[in-house]
């Protein structure tokens, strides 16, 4: 029997089990799905679920419903551990993750062609765009290293707009000199791939701005360093490849790279930040009107945290993302703490993005929810069966401004994501969370690698 069909279905709770005794985990996986998105689940994304269970350590699994395969563990999944940290669960980019701001500029505004595509224009001249490329803001040897340490907290930036000041980084760890290197110079950058700034409209008809991106070349180049030098440690496991290094708490190796994951994210926390100054400013000159900060959410991450049932464990969430519920006892004494935080989930460009806010039922899913709505179509595929022409004509017939007129990156169009509804209909039903505001693209501007 495969791992897929030994899964169980509890139709009221809106999520899967699957008993993983056999591979030492003493609580049944969960898997958040409803029945159609699981039944075009991969066999694959088993196979690496099941590699997942088998790390030393773990005492928890989830997967959350945009899952789709990744590299040695599922892209949406969220592991508890005993302190063991997992370099594939964290991955290359370490802490990427989501900021939105909103407005009271009217989505007419938004529709207007000249407007969008100025607007797409005046962003593409303030940022760095695609793989490799530089940002706009330039820090000293100094300033790069307070970003580091002290993430939002270097901007002056409260925990009322993030979800967190800062992740501590220890005296005395420093970043390898080729992280330190890649990461000075782009602050400020977008980035290629899946991430984005996109201009939207919300359901009451006003235009709000969604941001995703990362720690860029310098979480890149932290988790390859830590990666390799993990290598010579888990022998075996190095014939499946380094991404799927692990690091025991007494190896002289997890004090260095716990003080990389903290790092990377703190990076990836500014850059977001100077994003939202760099792309608020572009709003305010093309709409006239100044923008309101809502959230800035990491993914991609591993931290201490308590469990739902009030264990202490390493909680990492690969293409996952947290999801405190009103009441949760780290929102004690924010302005968070009667409703939630925001839980910020965007669609393919083509379709909605949504601000959600976690209900009770999260603690079934270790406090999480999805980071995004997962892809059905890997990038090859996608290259192979769609076409430049045909993406650019789906676009315009979507009325998706890209690239302020550019093409398509056809591995980032539509079809190549599930459809946004069926997603957040999972969370819904399993009350990870409830939908708060429903956004629709106009113009989505995309680093084309």
């Amino acid at each position: 029997m495969s791992y897929k069909d030994a899964c169980v279905r509890h139709e009221s709770d809106g999520y899967y089990t699957l008993d993983m005794s056999e591979l030492g985990l003493e609580k049944p996986a969960r898997l958040f799905f409803t029945e159609k998105l699981f039944g075009q689940l991969e066999e694959s994304v088993f196979s690496q679920l099941a590699w997942a269970a088998t790390y030393p350590g773990v005492k928890d699994l989830v997967l959350t419903p945009d899952a789709h395969v990744g590299n040695c563990v599922p892209v949406g999944c969220v592991i508890a551990t005993d302190g063991t940290l997992l370099l594939a669960p964290i991955g290359f980019d370490i802490g990427c993750g989501i900021l939105c701001f909103k407005s009271d500029v009217p989505h007419t505004k938004g529709l207007d062609e000249k407007l969008r595509r100025k607007f797409s224009e005046e962003v593409m001249r303030r940022i760095g765009l695609g793989v490799g490329q530089r940002g706009s803001i330039s820090v000293s040897n100094k300033q790069f290293q307070e970003i580091i340490r002290t993430g939002a907290a270097a901007l002056g930036y409260e925990r009322e707009n993030s979800e967190r000041d800062f992740l501590p980084v220890d005296d005395g760890w420093e970043a390898p000199e080729r992280a330190f290197n890649r990461g000075i110079g782009q602050l400020g950058s977008l980035g290629g791939g899946n991430h984005f700034a996109e201009l939207q409209y919300d359901q009451d008809g006003y235009l709000w701005v969604m941001v995703h991106t990362g720690s860029r070349g310098f979480g890149f180049q932290l988790a390859q360093h830590y990666m390799y030098a993990a290598r010579d440690e888990v022998k075996d496991r190095s014939g499946i490849g380094v991404e799927a290094t692990y690091i025991k708490p007494d190896s002289k190796l997890w004090w260095g790279y716990k003080n990389a994951v903290s790092a990377g994210a703190n990076f990836a926390i500014a850059n977001r930040l100077f994003l939202w100054e760099q792309i608020g400013t572009a709003f305010r000159r093309v709409f006239g009107k100044e923008p309101e900060l809502v959230y800035e959410i990491s993914h991609n991450l591993a931290q201490p945290e308590k469990t739902p049932d009030g264990d202490d464990a390493w909680v990492h969430r690969k293409g996952a993302t947290r999801a405190y519920p009103a009441g949760h006892p780290e929102l004690v004494g924010t302005k968070w703490e009667a409703t939630g935080h925001p839980v910020l989930i965007p669609g393919s460009m083509g379709d909605n993005s949504y601000i959600l806010r976690a209900r009770p039922g999260a603690a079934n899913a270790l406090w999480s929810v999805n980071h995004g709505c997962g892809r059905k179509m890997s990038r090859g595929a996608a290259k192979q069966s769609l076409t430049q022409s045909g993406v650019n004509r789906q676009m315009k017939a979507l009325n998706v401004l890209v690239n302020a007129g550019g093409n398509v990156p056809i591995d980032e169009s539509p079809d190549v994501y599930k459809p946004a509804k069926d997603v957040i209909d999972a969370v819904v039903a399993a009350d990870l969370a409830t939908v708060e505001t429903t956004l629709t693209p106009i113009a989505s501007i995309k680093g084309v690698d």
